[in-house]
């Protein structure tokens, strides 16, 4: 009997071992990141966005300028005064409370440029995306998989079902280059004068 439960059980772990093969092959893994940084158009979007990131850095250095030059002003005026001698004098107070509006509308004009160039890479990326949708569904076809999964959620994966350097290959056949335009959030709210 004893012989017979470990066939059984041996039976048992030989076909698991057979499901598993079989399912194995019809999973295929990417690395969307990898994919996203290696191929042409890739490259190229991360190219034009550090431009644009260059560009907005200025903007933003050219704005802080001003306040910079006032606070060191500030700071030389007050610096031999007492903090109730500062509070006696009210244009030292008006220009402290003006400094810190002009300090708050900076850093919210800062969090809007942050978020145009979100805006900007997440429109950059719409056709790419597009074009990527449909190499990964050839490839899912041809390979008759029934499962794809970015590695970054995968423990393990063979090589062999890893399918990124063709992904990056058919991508750079298709698609070099996309337009990346500044998206500009409206003016108004954090826009310093």
């Amino acid at each position: 009997m004893s012989s017979r439960l470990r066939a059984f059980f041996a039976g048992i772990v030989l076909a698991l071992g057979a499901v598993s093969v079989a399912q194995a092959q019809s999973v295929l893994v990417i690395n969307e990141e990898t994919i996203l940084t290696e191929s042409q158009v890739g490259q190229h979007i991360a190219a034009q966005l550090q431009t644009i990131g260059t560009e907005i850095q200025t903007e933003l250095e050219a704005a802080a300028a001003p306040l910079t030059q006032e606070n060191e002003a500030l700071q030389a005026e007050t610096s031999a005064l007492s903090q109730e001698a500062i509070q006696q004098r009210p244009d030292l107070m008006q220009r402290i409370q003006q400094l810190q509006q002009n300090a708050q509308q900076l850093e919210r004009l800062r969090r809007l440029r942050q978020q145009e160039l979100v805006a900007t890479e997440r429109q950059a990326l719409q056709p790419v995306l597009q074009t990527l949708q449909t190499v990964l569904q050839e490839l899912v076809t041809e390979r008759n998989a029934s499962i794809l999964l970015d590695r970054s959620q995968v423990v393990y994966a063979a090589d062999s079902v890893d399918v990124t350097a063709t992904v990056i290959e058919r991508l750079n056949q298709r698609i070099q280059t996309t337009p990346v335009t500044r998206v500009r959030a409206p003016e108004g709210d954090g826009q310093q004068q």
